[in-house]
């Protein structure tokens, strides 16, 4: 991997309606944070530091969902001038850091925010929520995920119940005002950061530590601290 031009992912210079307040979801932890704004993206996503129910936090915006933005975010444990994300022998490593000179990481810039405008302001869970579509199996779910452009859709991972939810969110065609959860239910948590997936053969999808074997397409998984608070039913398994 090699550092580049960072994207700000907060719809700048972009006509889209957004409400007076954005809805948050929280990640299991700071590197599952590092691996959203990070991991498998072209351009890494800016991290902006700033207070939420009186703490500081690292958010990313993410979606749109109902004319608000959906806000993914980790508390901030160390501030620095970027995080620092890549694999080393097989394994993530991420960590705050100052100089963005190694040429094997990718870096995301961590903005520090005085203040929020309106539409980046935390606001109550209501409204309109991401409606449920369970799939068949987990190469249902890479293949939606990979296969629909040259960019993967993130996956998100979350208990409910004795089960473990693992999906994507997206919507279906330019015109479409309907958001959906396209999901699998896992009886064990499978405790890999990726998920890989080919095209070309007919290997089943797995979990694994790094995306590093050629010929074969990779996901993100990012895990939530708590049930997804923005599926019309939170606990999808009883």
């Amino acid at each position: 991997m090699r550092p580049t031009r960072v994207r700000f992912n907060l719809l700048v210079g972009v006509s889209v309606p957004v409400q007076e307040s954005s809805m948050y979801v929280e990640l299991e932890s700071d590197l599952d944070f590092s691996r959203l704004v990070c991991a498998l993206e072209h351009v890494p996503r800016i991290s902006l530091v700033h207070q939420y129910l009186g703490r500081q936090i690292m958010s990313t915006q993410m979606d749109i969902l109902s004319e608000r933005l959906v806000v993914y975010y980790a508390p901030v444990q160390k501030i620095g001038r970027y995080i620092s994300y890549g694999i080393k022998q097989g394994r993530e490593e991420a960590k705050v850091v100052n100089s963005a000179s190694d040429t094997s990481k990718m870096y995301s810039p961590m903005v520090l925010a005085r203040s929020l405008p309106q539409g980046l302001k935390p606001g109550n869970v209501n409204g309109n929520l991401y409606s449920r579509m369970e799939l068949e199996d987990l190469d249902s779910l890479a293949k939606l995920s990979c296969d629909l452009s040259s960019d993967s859709y993130p996956l998100f991972l979350f208990p409910s119940g004795d089960r473990w939810i693992l999906g994507v969110f997206m919507s279906f065609g330019e015109d479409s005002d309907d958001a959906y959860f396209c999901y699998v239910a896992l009886d064990e948590d499978p405790k890999k950061p990726f998920l890989r997936h080919s095209a070309h053969n007919n290997s089943p999808p797995s979990f694994v530590d790094s995306p590093a074997d050629h010929g074969y397409s990779y996901v993100k998984i990012i895990r939530l601290r708590s049930t997804h608070p923005l599926i019309d039913d939170a606990k999808i398994c009883n």
